[in-house]
């Protein structure tokens, strides 16, 4: 059920409500080039740079059947239906044979699909609000690790731990709510109630960022051999080189 799901998955689920009404109202007004930007944006910005870079850790590394794997799977077969019957009358070939790729035989064909109907308990316009939040302090931390980037202080976001300042009560609340170094793809992330000091990264033309800013720090500890996350308790556990939840993992699996 959506609502047993981490936030992000609900989200996810949100944002499909929200364009399931949108492409309906498209394709009865023949807007195929609207339809299509949609779901372009949807898929580059919300998916690609956003669900799916932030979960690959989930699906690569937590256990198989954890509750958090299993709903990033449920929300990804949702993502499925949903992209191939949306883009189907646009892109016809395309589509098509991405549906035969996961169902294959003579008689099945994306088109002969109806477009699924969509729950009314996905749409959630108070979560949203409060993702645009999270959203908006993570695409600061975001910057700030380009910048180290660049500056070849680190080659993967994972070798940093940065400090987080929000001086947004309500913003701060929101971040403090979710896993933010997860969000961030970062080994470990601070939270810090402040305004940002001098020295901070800050997103001067976002208004949506404003009392943002990020010092930059590396994370301290050993690089996980599994999850290549770097952690103080590396090496600490049964298994040598693992940090404690790949470790679980794997011993579950032993």
């Amino acid at each position: 059920e959506a609502a047993d799901m981490p936030e992000l998955e609900r989200w996810v689920l949100h944002r499909l409500s929200v364009l399931d009404g949108e492409v309906r109202k498209g394709y009865a007004a023949f807007d195929f080039q609207g339809v299509f930007q949609k779901l372009f944006t949807f898929a580059t910005s919300d998916l690609s740079a956003f669900f799916f870079d932030i979960r690959k850790d989930v699906l690569y590394c937590d256990a198989a059947n954890s509750p958090r794997r299993r709903a990033a799977l449920t929300v990804m077969d949702a993502l499925f239906h949903r992209l191939t019957t949306w883009l189907a009358p646009i892109l016809v070939f395309t589509m098509e044979e991405v549906w035969l790729t996961r169902f294959p035989g003579p008689d099945s064909s994306v088109h002969l699909i109806d477009f699924p109907q969509t729950p009314a308990g996905w749409r959630d316009d108070a979560l949203a609000a409060k993702w645009s939040k999270v959203r908006a302090a993570r695409r600061v931390v975001t910057g700030a690790l380009e910048i180290a980037r660049r500056d070849k202080l680190i080659g993967s976001s994972l070798e940093a731990a940065p400090v987080l300042y929000v001086s947004d009560p309500e913003i701060a609340a929101a971040v403090k709510s979710v896993e933010m170094a997860d969000l961030c793809i970062t080994s470990a992330l601070i939270l810090s109630e402040h305004e940002p000091p001098a020295e901070a990264f800050r997103l001067e033309d976002s208004t949506a960022a404003a009392g943002i800013g990020v010092v930059f720090e590396p994370a301290p500890g050993t690089k996980c051999l599994r999850c290549w996350k770097i952690l103080e308790d590396v090496g600490g556990h049964g298994r040598p080189g693992v940090c404690g939840r790949c470790d679980s993992v794997l011993s579950g699996a032993a």
